[in-house]
């Protein structure tokens, strides 16, 4: 079994201890001699969590590599296709499997299924880090001879920044790589590259981590969704001087420490590692993570989730506002009119939103320091976010869902009829019942964050209400957009 370095076992312990402390200070002893029941896999949850990990039917899936494996190597096999006919195939995008497959099949899904139910659940069938993880492990599903310099990730990259950057860069040519089949291609080609360069130098997924910002969008998001890992017993975690779980963890996580479920990709290999069965993938309410204050002042979350919300109202802008010439420049790449699309896509994401939002702090930080009061108000962001980006999804995918059977039938293009006769294309009309429901869904979230800044505020109304009113404006920008 590798060791973990002296730097890593100095931190694993120092959160052991703390989490110990924390876990004795919240929980009274008797409800802590009962919080493990005798025998395997019956180990008790909080009242308010459903113990997946507990189901006899679903245990041999979490425990065994082989359900997991398959559907990473199945998905694996769809993006290194789409890659080939992005190449290759038809330049028309509505014909190539390529952007069909990622922007309306894939994307669609992700946005609408994985991260509103699973979180980073996407995380763990993501084929992009597969052949860094082979490299780094020595082998496909058993460890052998690792490959790598097996560096710490620089502690000042670390955070939300670098993904907010990557999520901004692909918001500057969105347009171009959400239609044209060669461009999605090499933006694949260059994930799955980066990710493999990266493994070989650093420790862990230092890619999915810090960089991926698929993981960036999922993870700040992850914090809503009714799922997570977590230990049952932190007092047995905190004696256990092995630390399998640490370091069986692809992403370097030690579970006993996790406060929420931004940064766990719902791998499972705690969960096999763990020696005394004692981690849970749970069930839990929506919004389980961003239910309470926080004293941290970290700007890189708060960052990244106002930029969501300047990419969602600047997606909705090119793609379903009514302004034919914004959607030009967005398409003409290099021309002064895209130069001042880039120009206003960045002054809303780094200037204006940001700029509002620390107004709206500002009044209602109650003497707090305005960093702090910046940071902790930011999570309110974040269920409007996702149901903003949901309402887009239903805009922008839903109608063109009729072109995943046309690629299928003909994936590259190229004239072939795979479904045979039998197939007829198909163009769901969602023109009736659209409207309502993205409206709907923009002001489930909109009640959801305003909601959340009380919380974040201590339920000071006042304190609360200048965010309540920045989530109000964003809201109206968005229906307008959408619904008009």
């Amino acid at each position: 079994m590798n060791q973990v370095n002296l730097e890593g076992i100095t931190e694993i312990a120092r959160q052991s201890q703390q989490a110990l402390v924390e876990h004795r200070q919240a929980v009274p002893a008797p409800a802590m001699a009962q919080s493990r029941f005798a025998g395997n896999s019956t180990q008790a949850s909080p009242a308010n969590r459903f113990n997946l990990a507990r189901q006899a039917w679903l245990r041999p899936l979490l425990i065994s590599r082989w359900p997991q494996f398959l559907a990473r190597a199945l998905a694996l096999a769809g993006f290194a296709f789409a890659i080939l006919a992005g190449l290759f195939g038809s330049p028309v995008g509505s014909h190539n499997f390529a952007i069909v497959f990622v922007w309306i099949a894939w994307w669609s899904v992700f946005k609408l299924a994985f991260i509103p139910l699973g979180g980073r659940s996407w995380c763990s069938v993501c084929p992009i880090p597969m052949p860094g993880d082979w490299l780094q492990q020595g082998g496909i599903l058993q460890k052998g001879r690792r490959l790598g310099l097996n560096l710490r990730w620089p502690k000042r990259l670390k955070g939300y920044w670098l993904q907010t950057g990557a999520f901004l860069l692909i918001g500057l040519f969105s347009a171009l790589t959400l239609t044209d089949p060669r461009l999605t291609a090499w933006v694949f080609i260059g994930l799955f590259g980066l990710a493999i360069g990266l493994s070989l130098v650093f420790e862990r997924r230092a890619f999915c981590s810090y960089l991926c910002p698929i993981g960036g969008f999922s993870g700040i998001y992850a914090q809503a969704a009714p799922l997570e890992v977590r230990v049952i017993d932190r007092s047995v975690c905190a004696q256990h001087s092995q630390k399998t779980c640490y370091q069986a963890c692809p992403w370097g996580l030690y579970p006993v420490a996790l406060r929420d479920s931004a940064a766990c990709g719902l791998c499972m290999e705690c969960l096999r590692a763990c020696p005394e069965d004692n981690l849970a993938l749970n069930l839990r309410p929506f919004g389980a993570d961003i239910a309470r204050p926080r004293t941290t002042q970290r700007l890189d979350e708060a960052f990244l989730a106002l930029t969501m919300l300047g990419s969602a109202l600047s997606f909705a802008a090119v793609f379903s506002g009514p302004w034919g010439w914004l959607k030009l420049a967005a398409f003409q790449i290099g021309s002064l009119e895209w130069v001042g699309y880039a120009a206003a896509f960045l002054a809303l994401n780094l200037l204006i939103l940001p700029g509002a939002f620390a107004l709206a702090a500002w009044f209602g930080r109650g003497g707090a320091p305005l960093r702090s009061a910046f940071a902790n108000q930011a999570q309110a962001l974040l269920p409007l976010g996702l149901m903003a980006w949901i309402a887009f999804t239903i805009s922008f995918a839903l109608p063109k869902a009729g072109y995943i059977l046309g690629v299928m039938n003909d994936p590259m293009g190229w004239g072939w009829n795979l479904l045979g006769a039998g197939y007829a294309p198909w163009s769901p009309d969602v023109s009736d019942f659209s409207p309502l429901l993205q409206a709907g869904l923009l002001l489930i979230g909109l009640f959801w964050s305003a909601q959340t800044a009380q919380r974040a505020a201590g339920n000071d109304l006042r304190r609360s209400a200048p965010v309540a009113v920045f989530c109000l404006a964003f809201t109206l920008a968005m229906l307008a957009l959408l619904v008009g």
